[in-house]
């Protein structure tokens, strides 16, 4: 019971960031944004729906349970989604799961992105990682480490080069942590 009110949980709120990005989209192209990263936003997607497969294959076919440290990830995992909120409302009409760039808009750099520059992206790995810990699946937890890391490193190099394109990024973010500083750039 646990399980399937937690895995509803998480898809509902997938699916209502779904809409949320699909109404920013529209506003953020109707501004003028472009677009940049098609070729490779539906790995991300199915990356992401073959998590939730995996997991909740791996869950009750395997007939696993909680953790025994389920309280401790239950902890982080509310963590990840009150971190998950401050960077989706510090960027609000900007937030977006696909690279939709507003040229010449100002950088956002409050809430956590005066800390770094990808929260999100840090967010989602530890997301990608807990969750299915929080029911021992241990194999989608590392499966999913694995192809979230090689999507990030395709990911946020592209997301970089369209800010660096159209907006004052490199500037904005002077001293800033990077997530991606010895990832190579596009």
């Amino acid at each position: 019971m646990a399980f399937a009110i937690f895995v509803a949980f998480i898809i509902f709120q997938r699916v209502s960031e779904l809409c949320i990005a699909k109404k920013n989209e529209r506003w953020m192209k109707q501004q003028g944004a472009l677009e940049f990263g098609q070729s490779h936003y539906p790995f991300i997607v199915l990356v992401h729906c073959l998590f939730f497969v995996s997991f909740i294959c791996e869950v009750l076919v395997l007939n696993k349970g909680l953790s025994l440290s389920w309280p401790v990830l239950l902890a982080l995992f509310l963590l990840t989604q009150a971190g998950r909120l401050w960077a989706l409302a510090s960027l609000g009409s900007y937030w977006n799961t696909k690279i939709i760039v507003l040229p010449n808009a100002k950088i956002v750099k409050k809430g956590p992105y005066r800390f770094v520059k990808h929260p999100n992206y840090i967010i989602v790995t530890a997301e990608l990682i807990i969750i299915p810990l929080m029911f021992q699946a241990y194999f989608t937890a590392f499966l999913f480490t694995i192809f979230n890391a090689v999507i990030l490193m395709i990911r946020i190099p592209a997301e970089e080069k369209a800010l660096r394109q159209l907006t004052q990024y490199e500037e904005a973010f002077n001293g800033i942590s990077r997530l991606t500083k010895d990832v190579k750039k596009v």
